[in-house]
């Protein structure tokens, strides 16, 4: 009964393929493919696979790149079938004004985070942080109930940014230092901890509103990146997403008439 989950980020498409559709479920098969090359999916990686016998994807990119990854799964009898954000999903309840205009990659991401600490112990509040293309800062309280997060440009974005409305920033990517003494360190200092103090206001908002020490995740492609700078202890999951679609799917089997 193996489980396809597909991540279409604003950069990249992830996809696995696991045993089972459940939480723990092995990981057979996996890739990554550039959005501007989606279209090599079915004769490529994909056409060595066994058919999955279920999917469930994420994705941030627009309906034209959802259509696109629909037709290379047409070489499999698999219905696709995307995540819309709820009013609630899997023990997790959406605290946003329009529940469905919330990212679909930051709804899976907090389910798969908030089971990720249960499965550690004792439920606790949560930030969940994830570093890509834009970063995202949320907040859970120990219920699981969203209660709201901002969003961030990366370090890309700050960089072309500044680049494109300041003479003379053409400058190559420098390292993170406490008291930089060129542009290049300058630069990429900022960013970073721009984005760190971003993260540590939330943290202090949700330990002022739930009276508890959260537990802090990060996830994302450069998340690995921003950790050394952090100002608390970070867990670093790699594939958070993937992990919120196990969850997701088990709770719909779960929770369907018998």
């Amino acid at each position: 009964m193996t489980f396809l989950a597909i991540d279409v980020g604003n950069t990249r498409l992830k996809w696995a393929v696991f045993d089972q559709a459940r939480p723990g479920a092995a990981l057979l098969e996996h890739g990554v493919e550039f959005l501007d090359h989606i279209e090599r999916l079915s004769e490529g990686p994909w056409a060595r696979l066994a058919p999955p016998r279920h999917m469930l994807g994420c994705v941030v990119a627009g309906d034209t790149v959802r259509r696109r990854v629909a037709e290379q799964m047409e070489l499999w009898d698999v219905p696709p079938r995307w995540v819309v954000p709820a009013a609630e999903e899997a023990g997790v309840v959406n605290g946003y004004d329009h529940p469905s205009r919330l990212g679909a990659d930051r709804w899976v991401a907090m389910i798969g985070a908030r089971h990720r600490v249960l499965a550690q112990g004792a439920a606790r509040p949560l930030v969940l942080v994830m570093v890509g293309t834009a970063v995202t800062v949320e907040a859970l309280d120990a219920s699981g109930r969203f209660l709201g997060g901002f969003i961030l440009p990366g370090h890309g974005i700050m960089l072309r940014a500044l680049e494109a409305g300041t003479a003379g920033l053409h400058v190559p990517t420098g390292e993170v230092r406490p008291f930089p003494s060129n542009t290049s360190d300058a630069l990429t200092s900022g960013g970073t901890y721009a984005i760190a103090g971003a993260v540590e206001c939330m943290v202090q908002h949700l330990l002022a509103h739930c009276g508890q020490e959260p537990a802090c995740i990060m996830t994302g492609g450069a998340g690995w990146k921003m950790a050394p700078s952090m100002t608390r202890p970070f867990e670093l999951v790699e594939n958070l997403i993937f992990d919120g679609l196990l969850e997701i799917t088990a709770h719909r089997w779960a929770d369907a008439p018998a």
